[in-house]
């Protein structure tokens, strides 16, 4: 294995300590130390099988733990080297990922090469090692039989184009079958994390910025959401324009708390990621990094809406002015395949003191020097092209909400049980709100 992982040369920048690499040489030593056994003593022999065993666990529990994440079954020695695949990004994989495979290039040489290197990993013969350690470790991954899952706790979607794209190249006949099928995929769904995964949300701990994949993700989708027709359609038109490449607005979704603002972009997202729609998550502590956000997604082939929730500031905080440089734009204009999408309760973003009032009113000479301060607190609302009103729904609409869900609950209820159980529900949480109406279908469902 070490001599054929060796020999890679687009896809050589596969981390050092990757599973396969790390496979390979512990492969490749136990060989060595194996080629000399008669110089070895039995307990030196012995202590090689042990060390060699034990670092071989320790990749099979990472294959394992992968396996766990993303639903994989059947073969997860397959099932892994598909996952490496379409998550390596180098030239080839990402100008696949923006334009596809084209023809005639040498490139495609040096790529043909490296897949036929991927069909002889994933025909590998395990059978001597497993024989020299008297282990059955790869036999068992290779035909694995994976416990039962609820969806909610595995990425199904990156489960279903693991093994889907698995099946096919395992059945390639040969490396230009294989290239075919994987630039294929790099095309249609991308590579790396934002190919197969939807929402992100991002760390800093100094060594620059990291995007942390939200495995899982909320599903819901707009049908879901009652009522907020208004609402859904202006934040669907202004989408849409988006991932088909025309030009749209950052968006405000503002007003009253359970309202459906974040959720509304969330069923967006879920609705249009396979138009190659993501989101990354950012908190209002990160404002600092949105540039260094923006510089490495600029350039990907796909449409990113960055997704700000609850956003507000105190009259003492200034990270808003990292927000309106990003939405402003300075020496380089923002990137068309990027929009903010934010949330916020306020109408006005930051919270204004009466000093600020006073300083307008009280201008000594009627210029507005001092209460620019006040003017570009209230500016930065409207840096945001669409603006959506979220508010609290009447009475009558709270009760179509509450029987809405207890009908695809489930919940055997009479209709006038309901309605008054769910009065005395609202008073006692936080008032009328699709939130409210949603925690008590889940308060009704924990009785049954």
């Amino acid at each position: 294995m070490y001599n054929l992982v060796s020999r890679f040369l687009l896809y050589s920048n596969i981390s050092d300590d990757s599973i396969l690499k790390t496979l390979a040489s512990t492969f490749e030593a136990h060989n060595r130390k194996m080629s000399s056994r008669q110089f070895l003593s039995e307990e030196e022999i012995e202590q090689n099988k042990t060390e060699t065993i034990q670092k071989i666990y320790t990749q099979i529990k990472k294959i394992l733990d992968l396996g766990t994440t993303y639903g994989f079954n059947t073969n997860l020695w397959h099932n892994y080297l598909t996952y490496l695949m379409i998550s390596t990004e180098n030239s080839f994989t990402l100008t696949c990922e923006r334009m596809g495979a084209q023809p005639g290039g040498s490139v495609n040489i040096f790529a043909r090469k490296d897949f036929a290197i991927f069909k002889q990993l994933f025909e590998y013969d395990f059978s001597k090692i497993e024989k020299d350690l008297d282990i059955d470790v790869f036999s068992t991954i290779t035909d694995y039989k994976a416990i039962a899952k609820k969806e909610n706790i595995y990425n199904k979607e990156v489960s279903r184009i693991v093994q889907d794209l698995s099946l096919k190249i395992a059945a390639a006949e040969d490396e230009d079958e294989i290239f075919d099928i994987v630039t294929e995929h790099y095309k249609n769904c991308g590579v790396g994390l934002f190919g197969i995964n939807r929402a992100f949300r991002i760390k800093n701990e100094g060594n620059g910025i990291e995007f942390i994949p939200v495995v899982n993700s909320d599903h819901v989708r707009l049908d879901d959401l009652i009522g907020l027709e208004y609402q859904k359609e202006q934040l669907v038109y202004n989408t849409l324009a988006f991932v088909n490449g025309r030009k749209a607005n950052n968006v405000l979704l503002y007003g009253d708390a359970g309202t459906g603002k974040s959720t509304s972009v969330r069923a967006v997202l879920n609705e249009y990621h396979d138009k190659g729609l993501r989101m990354i998550e950012i908190y209002k502590h990160q404002f600092k990094d949105l540039a260094a956000v923006i510089a490495k997604i600029k350039d990907r082939n796909y449409r990113f809406i960055i997704f700000i929730d609850d956003l507000s500031f105190e009259e003492y905080e200034v990270e808003y002015k990292f927000l309106k440089a990003v939405i402003e734009g300075g020496v380089e204009s923002r990137p068309e395949n990027i929009l903010i999408y934010a949330t916020s309760n306020r109408r006005h973003l930051i919270k204004e003191q009466w000093k600020d009032r006073d300083d307008m009113e009280h201008s000594s000479n009627g210029e507005l020097h001092r209460s620019d301060t006040l003017e570009e607190k209230l500016s930065l609302a409207g840096r945001f092209g669409v603006l959506i009103n979220f508010s609290a729904p009447r009475r009558e609409e709270f009760y179509e909400i509450v029987k809405v869900l207890a009908e695809r609950h489930g919940i055997k209820m009479d209709e006038e049980t309901l309605i008054a159980e769910a009065n005395k529900w609202e008073i006692s949480h936080g008032g009328v709100s699709g939130r409210t109406a949603q925690q008590f279908i889940n308060y009704l469902e924990g009785l049954e």
